[in-house]
């Protein structure tokens, strides 16, 4: 036996609503937008690789490895392209990409490094160069220094801009991407105390202590670690005002936010 069903079933009570539109949840990007293959962005990443691995590879032919090696461009363009291998190699699988503090301190040694470079060695007097000149394709070597000092910045640039997803950089980590300038710079003062005899004792010649002076260049230091800051400072600002060249945000319910990182 059943209950007979009522021809009249009471109001039920109305729910309180607390806010008149549905609140959006904070979920992940990831978490609701399935991950693609991106082929142009491995191909790109993976010739910008390559192309910062071969200038690196035409300095040390050129000169000495030992030297040449501890050039802060030379390391800039070896960690450029590790990580432009990486991220080509994520594209290509659908995974997620490297995280963006690691490519926007990439993208700031390079340009940090090409600043440098034009603006204070392009001109200088003797010539300044990373080899000796004494071994190796010496012809290929301004090729390397365009490669190194206006095409690698460029490309790398471009890459931020045209390929990679928007606001995944933090203001508060611009402090720490200048750890590895410091240590650099620590690292430049202390070769030049070990190899006193040495005519490549000092690498840059702002760096130079015996022709200016411990406090001098500690004052040039000071004025580059500014101008690191103020880049580091710029990029995080480019990488929130761009608009997202990857993809348009689905319509859903969620309110997308990009991986963290």
């Amino acid at each position: 036996m059943t209950a007979p069903i009522p021809r009249d079933i009471p109001d039920l009570p109305a729910l309180p609503r607390t806010s008149p539109h549905l609140l959006p949840s904070a979920v992940p990007a990831r978490a609701v937008v399935p991950l693609a293959r991106r082929p142009v962005a491995a191909a790109y990443r993976l010739v910008l690789a390559l192309l910062a691995a071969g200038a690196v590879l035409i300095e040390i032919l050129a000169g000495s490895p030992g030297r040449v090696l501890s050039y802060f461009a030379i390391q800039s363009a070896v960690l450029l392209a590790v990580v432009m291998l990486a991220s080509a190699r994520r594209a290509w699988l659908a995974r997620h990409p490297v995280p963006g503090a690691l490519t926007a301190a990439t993208l700031l040694y390079v340009g940090m490094a090409a600043l440098v470079h034009h603006l204070l060695l392009a001109d200088a007097t003797p010539r300044f160069s990373m080899t000796d000149g004494s071994a190796g394709p010496t012809w290929l070597e301004p090729l390397a220094a365009h490669t190194l000092y206006t095409v690698l910045p460029v490309a790398t640039l471009l890459d931020l801009l045209l390929l990679s997803p928007p606001a995944r950089t933090h203001l508060r980590q611009a402090a720490t991407w200048l750890l590895y300038p410091l240590a650099y710079l620590a690292f430049s003062l202390a070769r030049g105390e070990l190899l006193p005899g040495s005519p490549a004792r000092y690498l840059y010649p702002f760096l130079d202590v015996v022709r200016h002076g411990y406090r001098n260049v500690l004052a040039n230091a000071l004025l580059l670690g500014l101008a690191f800051y103020a880049l580091a400072v710029l990029i995080v600002a480019l990488d929130h005002v761009r608009p997202d060249p990857v993809r348009h945000r689905p319509k859903t319910g969620f309110r997308l936010q990009p991986p963290v990182g």
